[in-house]
């Protein structure tokens, strides 16, 4: 939208209230609103008001742009002027999901750009598809007067790990190009079924995403698929009796397609230790049985520079403790050691979290 009037307005950051009986005009500032979506500014500014509702007032034409009538998908522009009508907070529906719980998680790094939180497994980064809330609306809820705070990449909600958030707009789109562009460094930990060898090696399967006959999102190994690349570097093997031989691993990504180190390590016959949608099914209950019931993958690291400053970040998750728990239940089989590509000059130490600094180091 463009800017086409100069009426004096509240900034967007001082919210409306949900009860509020009065019009409210907001200007869109540079952080806190530009290039989002109309629907999505309106509804992190009226909280507590039903989605149902304000697509009801935008179509009506009572929630205007500048003056004009507007649609729910419009991108908002620095300085367009957005007016509120009056809103009074609906009673929740029967049935409706309750409000997410102000929650904040392990905060790895914050600064005025840029927030990195350590999410845990089983937690959706933002709610939908039957999940009513996530990482970002906890969030949000425990952090009311921040201005702005926007995901700027996913993870599986079965992956723990580093999660990166902008704190302003700029931060957030140099992330979101950092990303798209392959200028980051991100890597995983996981723990395969099977033993993988103690150097690194590529997998490069192109990936199809499609839906199962259910409606569930699922990608796999196709020619035509789209281009992606894993480079894997085993760390520590161990063995769980007759349950067989386990590695854990480093999963450094050159591309960021949906599931990839899941299907790539799957498709490759060392699949991830609890993982419902690629891995072994009696094997993950029987693990599940002994007290192991996550999926054994987490974002463990990722390198980027600063989005205002430009300054090299690194910023780390340690590996979880479940992780551990699994590793201590087995007997351990060989030392880690070097690669003979990615990993060159590692030197480990006997222990698995000295494999894992010696990874850090490089």
């Amino acid at each position: 939208m463009n800017p086409r009037t100069t009426k004096p307005a509240a900034r967007a950051d001082e919210r409306p209230s949900a009860g509020a009986r009065a019009v409210q005009m907001l200007t869109v500032a540079e952080d806190s609103g530009a290039g989002q979506r109309l629907d999505n500014f309106l509804l992190r500014h009226c909280r507590g008001v039903p989605k149902s509702h304000l697509y009801r007032l935008i179509r009506s034409g009572q929630v205007r742009v500048n003056g004009g009538r507007c649609r729910p998908d419009d991108r908002l522009d620095p300085g367009d002027l957005v007016r509120v009508p009056p809103m009074v907070q609906a009673a929740p529906a029967e049935g409706a999901p309750p409000p997410a719980p102000a929650l904040e998680h392990p905060v790895l790094f914050e600064d005025e750009a840029l927030l990195a939180v350590d999410k845990p497994a089983g937690v959706a980064v933002h709610g939908g598809s039957g999940v009513a809330h996530g990482v970002i609306e906890q969030l949000r809820a425990a952090r009311p007067h921040a201005p702005f705070l926007e995901l700027a990449h996913r993870l599986d909600r079965e992956t723990s790990g580093v999660l990166l958030l902008g704190k302003k707009r700029r931060a957030l789109l140099d992330l979101h190009a950092q990303l798209r562009e392959r200028r980051t460094d991100k890597r995983y930990l996981a723990i395969v079924v099977g033993r993988w060898p103690r150097r690194t090696r590529s997998i490069g399967f192109p990936l199809h995403r499609y839906l199962t006959p259910e409606g569930e999102r699922r990608v796999r190994v196709q020619d035509g698929g789209q281009e992606a690349l894993t480079r894997v570097t085993g760390l520590q093997q161990f063995e769980l009796g007759a349950l067989g031989v386990f590695t854990l691993v480093e999963a450094k990504i050159e591309t960021g397609r949906t599931h990839q180190i899941r299907v790539h390590l799957a498709h490759s016959g060392f699949p991830i230790v609890g993982d419902e949608k690629y891995g072994s099914f009696e094997l993950n209950k029987a693990l599940q049985r002994a007290g192991h019931r996550r999926m054994y993958l987490h974002a463990h690291s990722i390198t980027l520079r600063h989005p205002l400053d430009g300054r090299t970040l690194r910023l780390v998750a340690p590996m979880p403790d479940a992780f551990s728990r699994l590793i201590d239940a087995g007997r351990p089989l060989a030392r880690a050691a070097a690669s003979t590509s990615d990993t060159a000059g590692f030197s480990p130490r006997t222990q698995r979290q000295a494999a894992v600094d010696g990874q850090e180091a490089r």
